[in-house]
């Protein structure tokens, strides 16, 4: 499974768990990876992410509070 399809296939679940704010497509070592947005990393949260879907990588970046900007 390409790194589209995993993110499609995965990306609901993501977005359902508490904390999660956004998710991607990345690079992690050179290779492509699934970028995981959380708004604080917190112990918790953290046991609830997968290291790896469908064989690809997972990252995650903390990113804090996403606001929509309208002009």
């Amino acid at each position: 499974m390409n790194i589209e399809q995993a993110l499609e296939r995965h990306q609901d679940r993501l977005m359902a768990i508490p904390g999660v704010i956004g998710v991607g497509i990345g690079e992690a070592g050179g290779r492509p990876a699934l970028v995981v947005m959380v708004k604080q990393m917190t112990p918790e949260l953290k046991a609830h992410l997968p290291q790896k879907l469908e064989d690809h990588p997972v990252v995650f970046e903390q990113s804090g509070e996403i606001f929509a900007f309208s002009a």
